[in-house]
């Protein structure tokens, strides 16, 4: 087995997995290549790429980004000179379709035809959605990786480009349910399931008993709830899980993190990660059903601590709150259950009436800086925001928020959680600096 790591990847997941200690990088973003079993490698990325040689060029899963898809391929073709015959996108988020141009680019380099492009047919109303949405979709993602931020005036704002790159390839195939591919005596069952998103494919290569899942398995509690991006779909989630777990693969070869060899190894992945969406869906909807608002659902539900620190599973990416309220989302609308909130007032009008009863503003960030002093950073940011809800232009204020938020990211461990204090508190320096 050919490897360019240090660390060969099997070796390692082997011993998370059999350990359960996380003692090592997980999710290695260096953009080198394993061989990880004949005629099958790993190309370790922000996304991953997977490349299957065939005897009429190769299978591709995933291109990874627009900022990793070159050095990708750089990778692949140290391994590998064949002409790209299929590329098969498991989804259409960015980190997997972005690099495509690269790929694009390799093939008019060498001559040789572009690559058949396979996905879900949701892979194309995605892409069509991006376009739409460009300036959204650049903010959040910017907001939650700290990408090319750059301030002007009181607000942020960014450089003019596109979130979808205009080189990425669109599909040239799509399926509704279920599909197959046989090239070049490689065959692939493709099996549509929602999970992080409505266009997912993960794949079934039965001559290497492998399961590529895509997204379904990250390395990373699963993405089921984030706060910036549309509807996530636990259950159904943890159902294509247990799909993959009944085909009894030996080898996972996931869109992120490290590969896994052995029956028992990959079970306890693939279940465990089910197990854990299953226990907050079920939680949830009992609670919903029992009439239940959404805050106290939010303070009821949660996972066993020990669950989070499995090496697979841990919270550095989403959070099990994200998710539940994802849930609520998904089975019972946007309306928290609270009467006032449902046509509320201003927030600035609000903010003002209870500010003004407080003491004022000042008053207010003053509590919230104690409150930072005693451990309770969530009551101290919803104080702070008043204050500079009821007197936006205060340049101390801001600086009193961007402190708070500084601390309130220091105490995260999701990105999507660090992404979102990290901005709120740019944005507040930014004022008070400006001011």
């Amino acid at each position: 087995m050919a490897t360019s790591k240090t660390i060969d990847p099997i070796e390692l997941s082997s011993r998370l997995i059999d350990t359960g200690v996380a003692d090592e990088q997980i999710v290695r973003v260096d953009n080198a290549l394993s061989e990880i079993d004949d005629n099958v490698a790993l190309i370790e990325a922000f996304s991953n790429m997977v490349a299957f040689g065939t005897d009429d060029g190769l299978v591709c899963l995933d291109a990874s980004g627009p900022f990793s898809g070159a050095a990708v391929v750089d990778s692949l073709r140290a391994w590998s000179a064949d002409r790209i015959n299929t590329l098969l996108y498991t989804h259409g988020h960015i980190d997997h379709v972005g690099g495509s141009g690269a790929l694009a680019a390799d093939a008019a380099e060498r001559r040789q035809p572009l690559p058949d492009v396979v996905g879900h047919d949701n892979v194309i109303p995605r892409f069509e959605r991006y376009n739409a949405t460009n300036g959204y979709n650049l903010i959040i993602n910017r907001r939650q990786f700290g990408l090319g931020l750059r301030q002007r005036g009181v607000g942020i704002a960014f450089d003019d480009d596109s979130f979808l790159p205009s080189n990425a390839l669109w599909p040239t195939r799509t399926y509704r349910t279920h599909d197959s591919l046989s090239v070049g005596g490689l065959d692939l069952e493709l099996h549509h399931d929602k999970g992080e998103t409505d266009d997912h494919t993960w794949a079934w290569v039965p001559s290497h008993r492998a399961i590529c899942p895509g997204d379904l398995v990250a390395w990373v509690f699963p993405n089921a709830g984030n706060p910036q991006k549309v509807q996530r779909y636990p259950l159904e989630w943890a159902r294509a899980l247990r799909r993959m777990d009944a085909l009894e693969p030996e080898l996972l070869i996931p869109a992120h993190g490290l590969p896994v060899r052995g029956r028992e190894r990959i079970g306890t992945v693939l279940l465990t990660l089910a197990e854990s969406l299953e226990m907050l869906v079920s939680q949830t909807i009992d609670l919903m059903n029992e009439g239940a608002p959404l805050d106290e659902i939010l303070q009821s539900v949660s996972l066993p601590a020990e669950w989070l620190e499995r090496p697979w599973m841990r919270p550095v990416y989403d959070e099990p709150e994200f998710v539940i309220r994802n849930i609520w989302r998904q089975y019972g609308g946007w309306w928290d259950l609270d009467p006032a909130y449902l046509k509320p007032s201003p927030k600035a009008e609000l903010a003002g009436e209870v500010v003004r009863l407080g003491g004022g503003a000042e008053a207010f960030a003053s509590r919230a800086q104690e409150l930072v002093e005693a451990g309770n950073l969530k009551l101290a940011c919803h104080l702070i925001e008043l204050a500079v809800a009821a007197d936006p232009t205060s340049a101390s204020l801001h600086g009193v928020r961007s402190e708070i938020y500084e601390a309130r990211r220091a105490a995260e461990s999701s990105l999507m959680s660090i992404g979102i204090y990290s901005a709120t508190a740019a944005e507040s320096r930014h004022i008070a600096e400006s001011s």
